[in-house]
């Protein structure tokens, strides 16, 4: 699913440059290299300022408190994700309102409006774009204006995607992004960072990362212990960031390629929805659950990679057994979607040869 060894094949020399300009420096914690990263970050994403953590988790955490999100509050997001978006909610004391998502896994935002009518008391919006496809930002901003709700965007698998031309992460006043190493644009460990185009948000997420300090020894909130620190930030800046966008280039080359070049009866590639400029970070694909059993092991016969990308709901995790939460309705779609789904490798070191094998296992399989 990733090749981390032909990765470090590329950067290597870039990678040990940088950890020995960090070590002659003598400064390891939030000096220059992550000022210069989060300059760099903004610049590329197209916004205005970013603000580096430890991680995509706390970039949503943070997010959420900066936002006003108080022990409490509901938050209405998706069923379909990674546990970190749901988790940051539930750190923040908030209560996770689930709801439906599309055919694509994507939140549904006609069911989202629904909910907000009925439950005026719904004070944010934390949608996700998942697969690295953009959800549509004009509708999150016509749900934001009409019900007052805050919209904090979780663009962990979205770095660089755009819907309409407009970059995800700025339809609500601040974003969160993960750098976990499997990440379009990932680190050599954990980090995230926090995106806004709203100045006056700074201060506190710069803040609430460090332990809630606005000046040494002084504490203004009870913060986190959230610090990016030099050595990932000089390592994403000077090696992995200026090759993003062709990092960039080449999954959605994949994706083009399984798109045109997968035709199996029982298997439907989750496309990109219109509108949306996606990043592919991940290539996921819907078998029937009662197929699917079959089709994992098709592909481990031919040596090819796969994940499954959410194979349980989050609601239904043992973690949130005893937590309070909302589930708005059955959730019928991403149930299917998560019985179903099935990710194949997309990454920017696959090779065509490998790309080819991928696809002839996928028309070979004997359903």
């Amino acid at each position: 699913m990733n090749d981390f060894r032909r990765q470090w094949e590329e950067l290597s020399r870039e990678v040990i440059a940088a950890v020995c300009d960090v070590g002659e420096s003598g400064w390891y914690i939030l000096g220059r290299e992550v000022a210069a990263f989060e300059t760099a970050l903004a610049r590329d994403w197209g916004l205005k300022h970013a603000v580096g953590v430890g991680s995509g988790l706390d970039a949503i955490e943070i997010s959420l408190r900066i936002a006003g999100c108080r022990p409490g509050d509901l938050v209405l997001t998706t069923p379909l994700s990674a546990f970190a978006t749901t988790l940051a909610v539930v750190r923040a004391g908030a209560i996770p309102v689930f709801v439906d998502t599309d055919s694509r896994g994507l939140l549904d935002l006609g069911e989202c409006e629904r909910i907000l009518e009925m439950r005026p008391d719904i004070r944010f919006l934390l949608p996700v774009h998942l697969y690295g496809h953009a959800l549509d930002l004009q509708r999150l901003r016509r749900l934001s204006d009409r019900f007052g709700c805050i919209v904090i965007e979780d663009c962990a698998q979205a770095i660089l995607a755009s819907f309409e031309g407009k970059p995800v992460g700025s339809a609500g006043p601040l974003a969160a992004v993960s750098f976990y190493p499997t990440k379009n644009l990932g680190a050599m460990g954990d980090a995230g960072a926090i995106l806004t185009n709203r100045e006056e948000l700074v201060p506190t997420a710069r803040a609430l990362r460090d332990y809630g300090q606005s000046n040494k020894y002084q504490h203004d909130h009870i913060g986190l212990n959230s610090r990016l620190d030099e050595l990932h930030s000089a390592i994403l800046r000077r090696a992995f960031l200026p090759r993003l966008a062709a990092w960039t280039a080449r999954r959605r080359s994949i994706a083009n390629r399984y798109l045109a070049g997968i035709h199996h009866a029982h298997i439907r590639p989750i496309d990109a929805p219109p509108g949306s400029d996606s990043v592919w970070h991940l290539f996921p694909v819907l078998v029937g659950p009662s197929r699917k059993a079959s089709f994992l092991r098709h592909l481990a016969e031919r040596r090819i990679g796969f994940a499954e990308h959410y194979p349980i709901l989050i609601p239904e995790q043992n973690a949130l057994r005893d937590i309070p939460k909302v589930v708005a309705h059955p959730c019928p779609r991403a149930r299917e979607i998560a019985e179903s789904e099935v990710s194949l490798p997309i990454h920017p070191y696959l090779t065509d040869a490998e790309l080819e094998q991928v696809v002839d296992a996928c028309n070979t399989w004997e359903a």
